[in-house]
């Protein structure tokens, strides 16, 4: 009943020039459309900002391949890195197998010239002579061990790769078990991880010594910070994953069971009714009293590591928009908010102290998609295609009053991956439930952009697996064609608004289906197990 009427790619269709010349926007992921190529382009440039982190280390006769030689880094870029690189295990593959008898994991591979070596004690660096480079840990990190479960949760679900996986398991749980038992990294007294004050997840306290010790010393003032809690919470839950698909259920369920304490201590300490405060402070009183109402740039990870419901969820979202509208700065997305007086010696509005953050940005993006402010999630995409387009490039941080200068050094990289994935599995909504794309939830929310003819492609190309979307929307309804080898979609179509469904085509054939409001939101709901290639008309 509702007919495509372009084929895509093109470069001009009905005069219009809606493509480029050699098809820079094909990327993986991509997004084309008919009547401007502004999506296609950014998701480019965020694939390239990505693609430009990418390093080789070469250490103790191996050659790793990462983006940047820092494992937080490597693996927040993961999400977004997984659909295109042929690599994808080495460098987490190395950090794994260094693993201390202790239970933690190195985080760095740094040059000798560069001292971060000397920042710590013998037992948190390998020093390299002949590579020059060392292996280290800034002890003072607190998300190191979670963010390597995240890797092998990434790794896992482009290669499919399962039995590296369970070979892997034991130092994955031996390393959040070490987690949540050290003393430097557990608070027995509270139930949840402890880290020395520092800004959300940064790697120095508010000590300017800290500027070259990262040790944790006695007596050091030691905090919760939530994003450390939700890493731990989301790993557990991986680990629980694993181990049923492994047969250990028994073991999978008490991860589960030791999730959901944590998940009872984050909201009984660190919760005040609107988000997660700042830092919970252990055994001292901090630096001023706005901690209670400091927002950082951990609450997007939370919502999107399943700490919270769609009514904490959308009330941490919110407390975004309404700050939106008070602050002096050029957007929301602070890396923290208020900033302090002074953190070590940066000033407000420098670097992790207040500057515009575009992980920020993108988690939070995705969080608004899934949580019934879609229109809220394409404006932020919406505005940074707009910053991309004027820089030409996305910083690691911005400078709140200064938009075109950047904050800080930092790989650029980590904010385009957090943005490119919001448009991955937020506005398009391919989400791969398991690994391979054999069951996807589909999810696609491209209603709420003004482009009303799309072909958006995703996948793995280390795994050949790719998902094939074609959309277009006309007066009589809307149209889907999802071209994969998944086995099961689970559907779940974002309506227009003020539109119904009275009728549901799949495979020309009507079909049942629900509809499922999620806030002022409606999405017509139903599952198909496809052959390759699946039709679905929506008639309003």
């Amino acid at each position: 009943m509702i007919e495509f009427r372009h084929k895509l790619p093109a470069m001009n269709i009905d005069n219009t020039h809606n493509g480029t010349y050699n098809n820079l926007e094909m990327v993986l992921p991509c997004a084309l459309t008919s009547d401007s190529p502004r999506l296609g382009l950014f998701l480019h440039l965020l694939h390239n900002t990505i693609a430009d982190e990418r390093r080789l280390v070469f250490v103790d006769n191996k050659v790793l391949a990462c983006c940047h030689n820092w494992i937080r880094d490597h693996v927040h870029m993961m999400k977004s890195f997984r659909h295109w690189d042929y690599d994808l295990k080495s460098f987490l593959e190395y950090i794994i197998e260094t693993q201390t008898d202790e239970g933690f994991f190195f985080e760095l591979i740094k040059q000798l010239d560069d001292e971060h070596w000397s920042f710590v004690n013998d037992d948190c660096r390998i020093i390299f002579a002949d590579d020059n480079v060392a292996l280290v840990r800034l002890e003072l990190e607190a998300d190191v061990e979670y963010l390597v479960v995240e890797g092998v949760w990434q790794y896992y679900r482009a290669t499919g790769d399962f039995e590296w996986v369970k070979s892997v398991l034991p130092r994955l749980e031996k390393a959040i078990n070490y987690m949540t038992s050290s003393p430097k990294r557990w608070s027995k007294e509270y139930g949840l991880v402890i880290r020395p004050f520092t800004i959300d997840t940064w790697d120095f306290t508010f000590d300017p010594k800290s500027q070259t010790d990262r040790r944790i010393h006695d007596n050091e003032p030691m905090s919760a910070m939530h994003g450390d809690n939700s890493g731990v919470y989301e790993a557990m839950n991986i680990l629980a994953a694993f181990n049923d698909k492994a047969g250990n259920h028994e073991k999978a369920s008490d991860w589960r069971k030791r999730a959901e304490e944590l998940k009872e201590n984050m909201f009984k300490y660190l919760w005040n009714g609107r988000f997660f405060i700042h830092q919970f402070h252990i055994n001292h009183k901090g630096v001023d009293d706005l901690e209670q109402v400091r927002l950082s740039l951990s609450n997007g990870y939370d919502i999107n590591r399943g700490v919270t419901n769609l009514e904490q969820s959308r009330s941490i979202i919110e407390e975004y928009i309404e700050r939106r509208k008070t602050t002096t700065a050029f957007a929301e997305w602070f890396s923290i908010d208020p900033p302090y007086k002074s953190f070590k010696d940066i000033s407000p509005g420098d670097y992790v102290n207040g500057a515009i953050s575009p992980f920020t940005a993108g988690e939070i993006a995705l969080a608004a998609f899934r949580n019934g402010h879609e229109y809220y999630g394409w404006d932020i995409i919406s505005r940074f295609i707009d910053i991309s387009q004027e820089d030409k490039q996305i910083c690691f941080l911005y400078s709140p009053q200064d938009r075109g200068a950047q904050n800080g050094s930092g790989p650029s990289g980590w904010g385009a991956s957090a943005l490119l994935n919001a448009v991955d599995e937020g506005l398009a909504g391919v989400v791969d439930k398991d690994c391979l794309y054999r069951e996807i939830d589909f999810s696609p929310r491209f209603v709420v952009c003004p482009h009303k003819e799309i072909r958006y492609i995703t996948g793995y190309e280390i795994s050949h697996k790719f998902v094939d979307v074609r959309y277009i929307q006309t007066d009589e309804g809307m149209r889907y064609d999802v071209y994969s080898e998944a086995e099961k979609i689970n559907f779940h179509i974002l309506l227009p608004q003020s539109k119904g469904c009275s009728k549901l085509l799949v495979n020309g054939k009507e079909a049942d289906f629900d509809i499922v409001n999620i806030h002022e939101s409606s999405y017509v709901d139903f599952s198909f197990n496809p052959r390759r290639y699946v039709k679905v008309e929506i008639i309003f």
